[in-house]
């Protein structure tokens, strides 16, 4: 079991340490071989860029804790509209409506335990899988064509003056975007907290939903149901630290981000030596490896969306 512990100081030592990244000038877009998250950096960006964004999430988290203490938590179901930004330079980069519902639909399969692997958690984390009990629905398409080769990680797609989509009423519809990303980044999400204007998640063209351009070993629509996670202020299970914390009490501490589909079962190095919970969405494994959600990380999303929850326009 983990302490839960997350303060301002803890944020600014982000803020303070980190280099600025900018687009990345790589014009390579080939497919990746391992998972490649840039939710964390891009974070670190934006603390250096605001710093107050470090005492908003510093509220964020206080008010999360409160809440899961209290288990003053969200009553019924919560339906997310989603509206999708498509930008597209090339045919396969303007991914069909039907590749775009069949990420809706992993969605809604792996927030309500409904994904087909669901069962083959272990015996030992039986116990704390979770239905989050969140459904999607597609709202909107918008689509944009382009020149850009890729667009890296500065929120570029986000903003019309440099040849994006700005998100559609960010407070209320999740936005997603779809674009060559490049770097070997397959997606990033915005944690709460950060401004209206670049909030959403952003996935490779190549990572989204099930058909299409979709790329093994990422074509199960995972990478969308882990950014969404992040989205919904979820941290990597291993807390981006070597046995660090993801903010949840029922995740075991992880040496560090596991690849591939690991042997099960992984122990960890950490105190205690746990089995690292390899499967959970939160960890950098292929899609088909990655199958489940903790009760704690349930708690931790619904906490957003309670009545002063840094997302409780979705829960009106």
């Amino acid at each position: 079991m983990k302490k839960i512990l997350f303060s301002a100081i803890t944020a600014l030592m982000l803020f303070s340490c980190q280099n600025e990244q900018t687009e990345s000038t790589d014009s390579s877009l080939n497919v990746a071989s391992r998972r490649g998250c840039a939710t964390q950096e891009v974070l670190e960006e934006q603390l250096k860029a605001d710093p107050m964004l470090a005492i908003r999430m510093n509220e964020i988290e206080a008010f999360t804790q409160k809440s899961i203490l209290t288990n003053r938590l969200v009553n019924g179901k919560i339906e997310i509209p989603v509206v999708v930004n498509v930008l597209y330079r090339t045919t396969a980069q303007n991914i069909s409506t039907a590749q775009i519902q069949s990420q809706i639909d992993v969605l809604n399969k792996d927030f309500n335990a409904l994904n087909s692997d669901y069962n083959n958690v272990p015996a030992l984390f039986s116990g704390v899988k979770a239905n989050v009990g969140i459904t999607f629905v597609l709202d909107q398409v918008i689509r944009k064509s382009t020149t850009k080769t890729q667009w890296g990680t500065n929120n570029a797609m986000k903003k019309t003056a440099q040849g994006g989509l700005a998100p559609t009423s960010p407070t209320t519809k999740l936005n997603l975007w779809s674009c060559a990303i490049g770097g070997g980044i397959l997606g990033y999400a915005q944690f709460p907290g950060g401004a209206s204007s670049t909030d959403g998640v952003v996935i490779d063209y190549r990572y989204f939903g099930l058909s299409g351009a979709a790329n093994a070993p990422f074509n199960l629509g995972r990478t969308g149901t882990h950014e969404v996670g992040h989205w919904m202020n979820l941290r990597h299970i291993w807390g981006d630290a070597t046995c660090g914390s993801d903010l949840v009490s029922d995740t075991p501490t992880h040496n560090e981000e596991n690849y591939g589909v690991p042997a099960y079962p992984h122990y960890s190095t950490c105190s205690g030596t746990p089995v690292e919970m390899t499967m959970n969405y939160m960890d950098y494994t292929d899609d088909n490896a990655m199958y489940m959600f903790s009760l704690g990380q349930k708690s931790r999303m619904a906490a957003i969306f309670v009545s002063g929850g840094a997302r409780a326009a979705f829960g009106q």
